[in-house]
């Protein structure tokens, strides 16, 4: 049987798969016996192990109740999901979780937090069919978005404050179906007791302090984290001369931009067909 021999070095989708076939083979199980017990076919499994197919989430906490290794295989997957990140949003993620407030500001596109998976899904794919990424990796962005959202429902709550340029809710993702589906979900979340929801209209113009999405996150100990990315790299800030700054045009932004209620009355009118 040919074996294909893998540089766990190489990259973290390499250590994952040379992990895994270790993990077997200690065992003394074939790819056959491992895939029965984790519920995969032992043809993917094999492409898992050889690099040629991405870990999922779902694959890597399947390996580990195998294993019985506790979250090993979980901490892997996401080194090779991060690989595949902007520089400093992994440890966004990470710190947003257990975030006791969020300001966010988005450009174009409905925020992480607050996509439905209609909504996530339709940008997953379109970016798919550009060959920007692969269906695994649309997948992974997918689940990461639904992973992101639990930090709503956790106790205590996070206090969020959106302000959303007026593009995110007048562009067009989808079907109609998704768009209402979008809009009903700000909806539900301006209703939340802990969040607010603004909308930064076009006519704000110059006196709009950012071009590009910003993310203020205040932690427990009350130090503050910026996170601000264009299309090809991200950038965290720990440092509070740098960050302050941020903050301050932050608030400012929130001043010019609409009231929550007509930001409300601006998306119903969305909801209804009406300009």
């Amino acid at each position: 049987m040919n074996r294909k021999e893998l540089d766990p070095d190489s990259s973290p989708q390499a250590a994952f798969g040379a992990r895994l076939r270790t993990a077997r083979e200690e065992r003394g199980w074939t790819q056959e016996e491992l895939a029965e017990r984790m519920g995969y076919s032992s043809t993917h499994l094999s492409s898992v192990e050889t690099g040629r197919k991405l870990p999922t989430l779902r694959l890597a906490r399947s390996a580990d109740a195998a294993f019985g290794t506790g979250d090993m295989f979980e901490r892997a997957y996401r080194k090779v999901r991060n690989a595949g990140l902007l520089e400093g949003f992994p440890q966004m993620v990470e710190h947003e979780a257990k975030a006791a407030e969020i300001r966010l500001y988005e450009v174009g596109i409905m925020p992480g937090l607050l996509q439905t998976p209609e909504y996530a899904a339709t940008l997953a794919r379109s970016a798919v069919k550009r060959g920007a990424i692969t269906g695994d990796q649309a997948d992974e962005r997918i689940a990461l978005i639904a992973e992101r959202q639990a930090t709503l429902v956790r106790t205590p709550p996070p206090m969020i404050f959106v302000v959303l340029d007026e593009s995110c809710i007048r562009r067009p993702i989808g079907q109609p179906a998704v768009m209402g589906g979008q809009w009903a979900r700000l909806l539900e979340f301006a209703e939340l007791p802990n969040t607010v929801l603004q909308i930064a209209p076009f006519d704000m113009g110059e006196r709009r302090p950012f071009n590009l999405p910003i993310t203020v996150l205040t932690l427990p100990d009350r130090s503050l984290i910026s996170y601000a990315e264009s299309a090809q790299r991200g950038h965290l800030e720990r440092e509070s001369p740098f960050v302050l700054p941020v903050l301050t045009a932050y608030h400012q932004l929130q001043a010019e931009a609409l009231s929550q209620a007509a930001s409300v009355a601006m998306i119903e009118q969305l909801r209804k067909g009406t300009p």
